[in-house]
Parts: structure tokens; sequence; C-alpha cells
């Protein structure tokens, strides 16, 4: 059994979050869902990140820090969008406790993180292609950080343009298909991890 530290985007802790978590711990893993920056539901992307950019990035990672105090290691952590922000910062204050990353819709080169990618830690990076958020190269750029340390690195790309494509409560960005396989992966990669 792994243990998760999941983190929604700025919309908040919406039904694809607590699917997602759901769905991991029907898999057998323990899931601990935080939500440093405090975001509310939200289906309004423009509000909800004017709201994250607001916070000061050191009161973030502070807020990051007491939030995870409680949470024991080893663990993996899991983001979506913004929430790919914290769980790289999570890796980063933690590195003797994280034993993997995965991010979904972003992904944040470590230059922009000031830090240095945990050794031998691997990450998976899924992202639509024609994401309106996607920043191109950045998934890659954190690859090469990944591997740099002894990680394995893996980016997959899917077509369309959801942003939260496994979020089956946004109707215009779900694509189930894209989502079955996403999940699959991931859950071959938490099985990886057990060893």
């Amino acid at each position: 059994m792994t243990t998760i530290v999941l983190f929604p985007s700025v919309l908040g802790v919406r039904p694809g979050i607590t699917d997602a978590a759901d769905l991991l711990r029907e898999h057998g893993h323990e899931v601990v869902v935080l939500n440093p920056a405090d975001a509310p539901v939200s289906d309004d992307y423009d509000t909800a990140i004017a709201r994250a950019q607001a916070i000061d990035e050191a009161d973030l990672q502070a807020r990051l820090a007491r939030a995870a105090a409680d949470v024991p290691g080893p663990f993996v952590v899991l983001g979506f969008s913004f929430g790919v922000v914290l769980a790289e910062s999570l890796a980063l204050q933690r590195p003797d406790d994280v034993r993997g990353a995965v991010l979904f819709a972003g992904a944040i080169p470590l230059e922009y993180l000031h830090g240095t990618w945990p050794a031998g830690v691997p990450v998976q990076v899924h992202e639509t292609l024609e994401d309106p958020f996607r920043d191109p190269g950045f998934a890659e750029a954190l690859a090469g950080d990944v591997e740099a340390s002894g990680g394995r690195a893996e980016v997959f790309h899917y077509p369309g343009s959801g942003h939260l494509f496994t979020d089956a409560s946004k109707a215009d960005e779900y694509q189930p298909a894209d989502a079955a396989l996403a999940w699959e992966r991931v859950l071959e990669l938490l099985d990886r991890i057990e060893g």
C-alpha cells in the first residue's frame, strides 16, 4: 500500500478530485487530500487563478509545509494543474520521504522552483496536447531534471484539449478514454514503486 498526497487544481476539491482519491483507495492505496491554498470549489478559472496568484510564494510554501507536517513518509505526490506546483514543492521539501510524483495537466521545470529533484525518484506527467493552459516544453524540461537526478521520467501526451481531462464533472474537458489510460499508467507506476 502506498500513501498518496493529492493536491487539487485552483478549482478546489471538486468531484474529480474525490473520484481520483476513491479510485486510488479502491486499489489499496491510502490517500491524503491537501488543499494548502484553501481553494474553494469553483468552475471559474479566471477568479480561481487570480486567487491563487495572490498568495505570496513564501506563504504558499509555509502553508504546504504545515499542511503536510502530519503526513508520514514515505509517500507519492500527485497534483492536478496548480496542484502540480504543490506536489513538486513537497517533493523538494521532503526529499527523503517522496517515492514518486504524478503530475496531471502541468509540470514545472525545477529552475522555477529553485531545487534539485530527489535522487532516483520517478515522475509521470499526463497532459493533453491542445490544453490551453499547457506550457509547451515544460514537461520535457522537468523530465530532463528528473533523469539528471537518476530518476525515470515518463511524459504522456493525449489528443484533445481537456485541461482537467480526468474529471467527469467537467463535461467540457473530460476525455473518458484518455482518463482511463492515464489511470492505468498511474497504477502501473504505483505498482513499480511498491516493488
